[in-house]
């Protein structure tokens, strides 16, 4: 119980660590000056950044607590829920800036597509850590999507 605890800890820790330092995260992975700029500027990073945590988290839970069902509980459903997550991540980390750079007459498509890649990277990270942190409370599929 104390080890479950622990990594809900950390799981959380490093889940707030990454929204405090989501434009440092972002831009280490990809930066392209004038998107990067408008997109520090308008705190764009910030909400991606909560979007990304709030998908990972609740796609997560939802996996575990609310599907948490035997025939649901081997590793290729937890994957086949990682990739609709990572697929969901691009979708918003392209849709979002999007729709804010339209609004002001910006075009920055290939550096949206590259960073709906990043995106989906970091998602794939975040929800890991989710399904990690957890994971040992759910009744049937605490073994996925490695056993204990």
């Amino acid at each position: 119980m104390r080890r479950n605890l622990i990594l809900l800890a950390v799981g959380v820790v490093l889940s707030l660590l990454f929204v405090g330092l989501a434009p440092g995260t972002y831009e280490t992975l990809y930066y392209e000056r004038e998107f990067s700029n408008e997109m520090y500027n308008g705190s764009m990073y910030i909400v991606m950044a909560i979007i990304q945590l709030a998908v990972a988290w609740g796609v997560a839970a939802a996996y575990y607590y609310i599907i948490d069902s035997v025939s649901f509980s081997r590793w290729y459903h937890w994957l086949v829920l990682l990739a609709v997550v990572a697929v969901v991540a691009g979708g918003v980390g392209y849709g979002y800036p999007n729709a804010v750079f339209g609004d002001m007459g910006f075009d920055f498509t290939f550096q949206q597509v590259a960073f709906a890649l990043v995106c989906m990277l970091i998602e794939v990270v975040l929800f890991v850590i989710a399904s990690f942190s957890i994971r040992w409370w759910s009744v049937n599929c605490r073994h996925t999507p490695i056993p204990e």
